[in-house]
């Protein structure tokens, strides 16, 4: 039988995946290496599982203790598997910027989870550092991984990810493209390749609000670099101790919608359901573009999964509410129409007026009006249908033939979300302006909307 003893022992020997569209582009192969495969859907399940046993080994971490750590989720979740297994409790701080898909997942395994804000120094008692480090204190037989400081997190990706990375493009890998965070996998995958090749590039990926790539280039920790940002699991506010800043040859700073509109594109594109981080590692790399070669090789780490994210860079309304989704709306389409006037017709007229005006303006649907109020619609097809079986109906008044009003949308809907008002039955919605003048919006429209 072959069989795992554990699922700790599913870690590891992660694919390395070819990318084509996101990386069109670039003048030469990049790879991808999926470290979502990993039991605990992210790459942390290495290093966790490392810090874990050799707390063990140091005597740091005793039979049924608590496990204790600062995280933005993907840590967590590879510590309590590891706590599931081996035995112990655990309790985790996280920020309030945190997705609540990875709260919610590591509740679901057994921990307990401290939420705690974001927007503080890290020496601030409130701040989710401070809130560990007291609770290790507080509690008994309680071990502080501190992910940050705690050098078997390079480690395990020194005795892991790089020897990986070496073995499956066969020692050809000319650059590393890491989004980088605590500094655990690029400095610890980042020293074992520059070993075997010192001529190896290593690239962290940075965010604007982090202080790492400044005091890469200068030595100095300018606070004044710090400021709030929204993507999760990269950058810091200080340096920790698993930096080696002589491994990284290069700090490139990547946006937060750049790296949540690629994070999108990848899993669209390239069929790969990524997180955050792989979005900015990708988008950062098409930055550096210049510095590569048709005989280069890289490498950019996915470090997560995608469904750690739905509720924030896979939701529309969230995107679309940090400026990060660029979507056309029904103003749009109502402004690409250079203001043409809203054709009409009265209840009280005929049908076979209805026809001429259809003709008259090439148009499909018409509002029909009654004290100059929408009370109903008419349509091409509609109508058609009634005088195959009634040829005396174009006599008759438009009040007898007509459907329900069209519906209506505010200007600011996204065109995309219409499919839910237009549909066989129905071939518009109306909508009015900042002045109110009402304006229709057809199949047609929208079509052409998402075809320019």
């Amino acid at each position: 039988m072959k069989f795992c003893n554990s699922i700790l022992e599913t870690i590891g020997n992660t694919p390395l995946v070819k990318l084509h569209r996101v990386t069109a582009g670039l003048p030469c192969p990049v790879f991808a290496k999926v470290e979502f495969f990993n039991p605990g859907n992210s790459i942390k399940d290495r290093m966790a599982v490392k810090m874990v046993e050799e707390a063990e080994k140091q005597g740091l971490l005793k039979p049924g203790g608590t496990i204790i750590e600062g995280t933005s989720g993907n840590t967590g979740m590879g510590l309590a598997l590891a706590a599931v297994i081996k035995g112990y409790k655990c309790i985790f701080t996280t920020t309030d910027k945190q997705s609540k898909e990875k709260v919610d997942i590591l509740k679901a395994v057994g921990a307990e989870v401290i939420v705690c804000p974001t927007n503080v120094e890290p020496e601030d008692p409130r701040s989710y550092y401070s809130v560990a480090r007291r609770l290790a204190t507080e509690i008994p037989n309680a071990f502080y991984v501190n992910q940050y400081d705690n050098l078997a997190n390079r480690d395990a990706h020194y005795e892991q990810t790089g020897p990986e990375l070496w073995e499956q493009t066969e020692g050809k890998i000319t650059h590393l493209v890491v989004a980088t965070g605590t500094g655990g996998t690029i400095t610890g995958a980042g020293k074992y390749l520059k070993e075997k090749n010192p001529d190896i590039q290593v690239w962290a990926i940075d965010s604007y609000g982090s202080l790492l790539k400044k005091y890469h280039e200068t030595g100095e920790l300018d606070m004044t670099e710090v400021y709030p940002y929204i993507t999760e699991g990269i950058g810091e506010d200080f340096v920790p101790q698993n930096y080696d800043m002589s491994v990284i040859d290069h700090f490139e700073k990547v946006t937060d919608k750049d790296g949540a509109v690629m994070a999108r594109r990848i899993s669209k594109e390239e069929g790969i359901f990524v997180g955050y981080s792989a979005g900015s590692a990708v988008s950062g790399l098409l930055q550096l573009k210049s510095k590569l070669k048709p005989t280069d090789v890289v490498v950019v780490v996915f470090h997560d999964h995608g469904s750690r994210y739905v509720g924030k860079v896979y939701n529309d309304q969230w995107m679309m509410e940090r400026g990060f989704l660029d979507v056309k709306t029904v103003k749009d389409v109502v402004n690409g129409r250079r203001n043409q006037p809203l054709v009409t017709i009265d209840q009280e007229e005929k049908v076979s007026e209805a026809i001429v005006k259809m003709k008259k303006y090439d148009i499909e649907h018409l509002p029909v009006l009654h004290n100059n109020q929408i009370v109903g619609a008419i349509s091409e097809g509609g109508l058609f249908n009634r005088l195959i079986d009634d040829t005396n109906l174009k006599d008759a008044q438009i009040k007898q033939v007509m459907q329900h009003a069209f519906p209506e949308v505010s200007m600011d809907t996204p065109i995309e979300k219409l499919s839910v008002y237009i549909n066989k039955e129905n071939g518009a919605v109306i909508t009015k302006d900042d002045g109110g003048k009402p304006h229709i919006v057809t199949k047609y429209d929208i079509i052409q909307a998402l075809g320019s």
